[in-house]
Protein backbone atom coordinates (compact mmCIF):
# COMPACT_ATOMS: atom_id res chain seq x y z
CA UNK A 1 0.00 0.00 0.00
CA UNK A 2 1.07 3.66 -0.65
CA UNK A 3 3.21 5.15 2.29
CA UNK A 4 0.76 8.30 1.98
CA UNK A 5 2.92 10.39 5.25
CA UNK A 6 6.13 9.59 3.14
CA UNK A 7 5.06 11.63 -0.20
CA UNK A 8 6.94 14.95 -0.72
CA UNK A 9 5.42 18.42 0.26
CA UNK A 10 6.15 21.18 -1.56
CA UNK A 11 4.95 24.07 0.71
CA UNK A 12 8.62 24.05 2.24
CA UNK A 13 7.14 24.59 5.98
CA UNK A 14 8.43 22.62 8.69
CA UNK A 15 5.51 21.67 11.59
CA UNK A 16 6.99 22.46 14.83
CA UNK A 17 5.39 19.68 16.59
CA UNK A 18 3.01 16.58 15.60
CA UNK A 19 1.74 13.31 17.12
CA UNK A 20 -0.53 11.98 19.35
CA UNK A 21 -2.22 13.41 22.59
CA UNK A 22 -3.89 12.06 25.80
CA UNK A 23 -2.68 8.36 25.34
CA UNK A 24 -3.41 6.69 28.52
CA UNK A 25 -0.96 4.35 29.63
CA UNK A 26 0.69 2.91 33.07
CA UNK A 27 3.89 4.39 34.65
CA UNK A 28 6.24 3.14 37.33
CA UNK A 29 7.38 6.30 39.56
CA UNK A 30 10.35 5.95 42.09
CA UNK A 31 9.05 6.67 45.40
CA UNK A 32 11.28 8.16 48.33
CA UNK A 33 8.97 5.59 50.99
CA UNK A 34 7.81 2.72 48.64
CA UNK A 35 10.52 2.18 46.40
CA UNK A 36 8.26 2.45 43.33
CA UNK A 37 4.49 3.42 42.56
CA UNK A 38 2.30 2.09 39.51
CA UNK A 39 -0.35 4.74 38.42
CA UNK A 40 -1.96 5.76 34.90
CA UNK A 41 -0.67 8.71 33.00
CA UNK A 42 -1.66 10.85 30.35
CA UNK A 43 0.85 10.90 27.52
CA UNK A 44 1.62 13.10 24.63
CA UNK A 45 3.95 12.66 21.96
CA UNK A 46 5.19 15.23 19.32
CA UNK A 47 8.46 15.16 16.73
CA UNK A 48 8.79 18.23 14.61
CA UNK A 49 7.81 17.53 11.06
CA UNK A 50 10.08 18.33 8.28
CA UNK A 51 9.16 20.01 5.23
CA UNK A 52 10.18 17.60 3.08
CA UNK A 53 7.47 15.24 4.27
CA UNK A 54 3.58 15.57 3.87
CA UNK A 55 3.19 13.75 7.12
CA UNK A 56 4.41 11.81 10.30
CA UNK A 57 3.95 8.21 11.35
CA UNK A 58 1.36 8.69 14.61
CA UNK A 59 1.32 4.75 15.01
CA UNK A 60 4.84 4.34 15.50
CA UNK A 61 4.69 6.34 18.52
CA UNK A 62 1.99 4.18 20.25
CA UNK A 63 4.47 1.47 19.02
CA UNK A 64 7.25 2.59 21.18
CA UNK A 65 5.04 3.53 23.87
CA UNK A 66 4.05 -0.53 24.07
CA UNK A 67 8.02 -1.17 23.71
CA UNK A 68 8.56 -0.06 27.20
CA UNK A 69 5.25 -1.53 28.77
CA UNK A 70 4.38 0.77 31.53
CA UNK A 71 7.72 0.67 32.37
CA UNK A 72 8.22 4.78 31.88
CA UNK A 73 10.51 6.43 34.22
CA UNK A 74 12.25 9.49 34.37
CA UNK A 75 15.30 7.26 33.20
CA UNK A 76 14.74 5.88 30.49
CA UNK A 77 12.90 9.04 28.58
CA UNK A 78 15.80 10.16 27.16
CA UNK A 79 15.65 6.46 25.56
CA UNK A 80 11.92 7.09 24.58
CA UNK A 81 13.13 10.55 22.73
CA UNK A 82 15.81 8.91 20.78
CA UNK A 83 13.65 5.79 19.47
CA UNK A 84 11.17 8.71 18.45
CA UNK A 85 13.43 10.69 16.71
CA UNK A 86 14.97 7.40 15.11
CA UNK A 87 11.95 6.00 13.96
CA UNK A 88 10.13 9.18 12.92
CA UNK A 89 12.93 10.64 11.25
CA UNK A 90 12.51 14.08 12.65
CA UNK A 91 15.54 16.18 14.65
CA UNK A 92 13.39 16.95 17.33
CA UNK A 93 10.85 14.92 19.75
CA UNK A 94 8.84 15.78 22.69
CA UNK A 95 7.13 13.38 25.26
CA UNK A 96 4.98 14.70 28.32
CA UNK A 97 3.29 12.51 31.06
CA UNK A 98 0.62 14.12 33.09
CA UNK A 99 0.02 11.73 35.96
CA UNK A 100 -1.67 11.50 40.00
CA UNK A 101 0.90 10.50 42.33
CA UNK A 102 -0.13 9.44 46.05
CA UNK A 103 2.12 10.21 49.19
CA UNK A 104 0.98 8.13 52.64
CA UNK A 105 0.39 11.44 55.27
CA UNK A 106 0.25 11.10 58.81
CA UNK A 107 -2.40 13.39 60.66
CA UNK A 108 -0.35 15.88 63.14
CA UNK A 109 -2.37 14.58 65.85
CA UNK A 110 -3.66 11.61 65.56
CA UNK A 111 -1.16 10.14 63.46
CA UNK A 112 -4.35 8.82 61.10
CA UNK A 113 -2.46 7.43 57.84
CA UNK A 114 -4.12 8.77 54.47
CA UNK A 115 -3.12 8.84 50.81
CA UNK A 116 -2.58 12.00 49.58
CA UNK A 117 -2.67 12.98 45.96
CA UNK A 118 -0.54 15.35 44.18
CA UNK A 119 -0.23 16.10 40.32
CA UNK A 120 2.85 15.02 38.69
CA UNK A 121 4.26 16.03 35.01
CA UNK A 122 7.37 14.58 33.50
CA UNK A 123 8.32 16.72 30.04
CA UNK A 124 11.09 15.31 28.55
CA UNK A 125 12.93 17.01 25.17
CA UNK A 126 15.34 15.84 22.62
CA UNK A 127 17.38 17.82 19.92
CA UNK A 128 19.85 16.14 17.68
CA UNK A 129 22.27 19.06 17.63
CA UNK A 130 21.74 19.83 21.51
CA UNK A 131 21.15 16.92 23.29
CA UNK A 132 18.23 16.25 26.10
CA UNK A 133 16.51 18.08 28.57
CA UNK A 134 13.34 17.04 31.39
CA UNK A 135 11.08 19.09 33.55
CA UNK A 136 9.52 17.64 36.22
CA UNK A 137 5.89 19.63 37.38
CA UNK A 138 4.30 19.05 40.67
CA UNK A 139 1.03 20.83 41.75
CA UNK A 140 0.21 20.88 45.32
CA UNK A 141 -3.34 21.56 47.44
CA UNK A 142 -2.28 23.59 50.47
CA UNK A 143 -4.13 26.18 52.76
CA UNK A 144 -2.95 30.03 52.48
CA UNK A 145 -4.52 32.43 55.27
CA UNK A 146 -4.82 36.22 54.33
CA UNK A 147 -2.22 38.42 56.04
CA UNK A 148 -4.49 41.48 55.56
CA UNK A 149 -7.58 39.83 56.74
CA UNK A 150 -6.10 38.86 60.05
CA UNK A 151 -4.46 42.34 60.82
CA UNK A 152 -7.48 44.05 60.19
CA UNK A 153 -10.37 41.75 61.90
CA UNK A 154 -10.92 41.97 65.71
CA UNK A 155 -11.02 37.98 65.82
CA UNK A 156 -10.85 35.45 62.64
CA UNK A 157 -8.99 35.61 59.08
CA UNK A 158 -10.27 34.33 55.86
CA UNK A 159 -8.08 31.32 54.59
CA UNK A 160 -8.76 29.00 51.15
CA UNK A 161 -7.44 26.32 49.84
CA UNK A 162 -4.88 26.99 47.18
CA UNK A 163 -2.86 25.18 44.65
CA UNK A 164 0.87 25.37 44.29
CA UNK A 165 2.67 24.09 40.98
CA UNK A 166 6.67 23.71 40.57
CA UNK A 167 8.05 23.45 37.46
CA UNK A 168 11.87 22.38 37.90
CA UNK A 169 14.69 21.24 35.62
CA UNK A 170 17.74 19.73 37.79
CA UNK A 171 21.10 18.01 37.39
CA UNK A 172 20.67 15.44 39.46
CA UNK A 173 17.97 13.29 40.28
CA UNK A 174 14.90 14.74 42.68
CA UNK A 175 12.15 13.50 44.62
CA UNK A 176 8.99 14.41 44.23
CA UNK A 177 8.08 13.92 47.67
CA UNK A 178 11.04 16.48 48.19
CA UNK A 179 9.17 19.54 45.99
CA UNK A 180 5.89 18.57 48.10
CA UNK A 181 7.63 19.31 51.16
CA UNK A 182 9.21 22.64 49.54
CA UNK A 183 5.57 23.77 48.60
CA UNK A 184 4.08 22.71 51.92
CA UNK A 185 6.50 24.73 53.87
CA UNK A 186 5.93 27.64 51.86
CA UNK A 187 2.18 28.44 52.55
CA UNK A 188 0.04 28.82 55.45
CA UNK A 189 -0.44 24.79 56.43
CA UNK A 190 -0.19 21.41 54.24
CA UNK A 191 -3.42 19.45 54.07
CA UNK A 192 -4.51 16.32 54.86
CA UNK A 193 -7.25 13.55 53.31
CA UNK A 194 -7.81 12.71 56.44
CA UNK A 195 -8.21 14.52 60.17
CA UNK A 196 -10.10 14.30 63.08
CA UNK A 197 -10.86 16.73 65.55
CA UNK A 198 -7.99 17.45 67.28
CA UNK A 199 -6.18 17.58 63.43
CA UNK A 200 -8.49 19.95 62.76
CA UNK A 201 -7.72 22.37 65.84
CA UNK A 202 -3.63 22.28 65.17
CA UNK A 203 -4.16 22.85 61.20
CA UNK A 204 -6.26 25.54 61.50
CA UNK A 205 -4.01 26.92 64.44
CA UNK A 206 -1.14 26.52 62.27
CA UNK A 207 -2.40 28.55 59.40
CA UNK A 208 -3.43 31.67 61.44
CA UNK A 209 0.01 31.61 62.64
CA UNK A 210 1.45 31.50 59.06
CA UNK A 211 -0.38 33.83 56.96
CA UNK A 212 0.84 34.32 53.48
CA UNK A 213 -0.12 36.28 50.49
CA UNK A 214 0.04 34.96 47.25
CA UNK A 215 3.09 36.81 46.72
CA UNK A 216 4.57 35.40 49.95
CA UNK A 217 4.15 31.97 48.97
CA UNK A 218 5.78 31.90 45.01
CA UNK A 219 8.67 34.21 46.97
CA UNK A 220 8.94 31.35 49.62
CA UNK A 221 9.19 28.56 47.17
CA UNK A 222 11.18 31.22 44.75
CA UNK A 223 14.28 31.33 47.75
CA UNK A 224 14.86 27.59 48.71
CA UNK A 225 14.88 26.37 45.01
CA UNK A 226 17.09 29.39 44.49
CA UNK A 227 19.06 28.14 47.29
CA UNK A 228 19.61 24.81 45.71
CA UNK A 229 23.21 24.29 43.68
CA UNK A 230 20.88 20.94 41.87
CA UNK A 231 18.30 22.90 40.38
CA UNK A 232 19.06 24.89 37.05
CA UNK A 233 15.37 26.17 36.69
CA UNK A 234 12.51 26.86 38.33
CA UNK A 235 8.82 28.40 37.53
CA UNK A 236 6.62 28.53 40.55
CA UNK A 237 3.00 29.82 40.09
CA UNK A 238 0.32 29.58 42.88
CA UNK A 239 -3.39 30.02 42.30
CA UNK A 240 -5.75 31.20 45.98
CA UNK A 241 -9.61 29.93 45.43
CA UNK A 242 -10.35 32.81 47.28
CA UNK A 243 -13.04 32.53 49.75
CA UNK A 244 -14.83 36.01 50.28
CA UNK A 245 -14.08 37.08 46.46
CA UNK A 246 -15.56 36.59 43.26
CA UNK A 247 -11.87 36.42 41.74
CA UNK A 248 -9.39 34.09 42.53
CA UNK A 249 -5.39 35.08 43.01
CA UNK A 250 -2.62 34.17 41.18
CA UNK A 251 1.60 34.56 41.61
CA UNK A 252 4.18 33.28 39.01
CA UNK A 253 7.83 33.82 40.01
CA UNK A 254 10.56 31.93 36.99
CA UNK A 255 14.11 31.99 37.68
CA UNK A 256 17.12 30.64 35.38
CA UNK A 257 20.31 29.53 36.97
CA UNK A 258 21.64 27.92 33.97
CA UNK A 259 20.89 28.40 30.56
CA UNK A 260 21.62 26.04 27.64
CA UNK A 261 20.49 26.03 23.99
CA UNK A 262 18.29 22.51 24.53
CA UNK A 263 16.60 23.81 27.90
CA UNK A 264 15.65 27.04 26.01
CA UNK A 265 14.26 25.53 23.16
CA UNK A 266 12.22 22.80 25.52
CA UNK A 267 10.65 25.76 27.69
CA UNK A 268 9.63 27.77 24.46
CA UNK A 269 7.31 24.74 23.42
CA UNK A 270 6.43 23.91 26.90
CA UNK A 271 5.10 27.26 27.92
CA UNK A 272 2.78 27.54 24.85
CA UNK A 273 1.01 24.19 25.35
CA UNK A 274 -1.19 22.49 28.54
CA UNK A 275 1.04 21.69 31.06
CA UNK A 276 -0.49 20.33 35.05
Amino acid sequence: MNDVQNYSDKRGISVDQVGVWDIEYPVTVKGRASGSQNTVASVDMTVQLLPQFKGTHMSRMVEILNRVRGEITMANIPQILSSMRTSLDSPQAVISLRFPYFIEKKAPVSASPSLFPVSVLFSGFSDSTGGDSFILGVRVPVTTLCPCSKEISVSGAHNQRSFVTVYITFKDFVWIEDVVETIEKSSSSEIYPLLKRGDEKAVTEKAYENPVFAEDVVRNVSEKLSADANIRWFMVETLHLESIHTHNAYARVERFKDRAFVLEEHLRMFKGFPRI
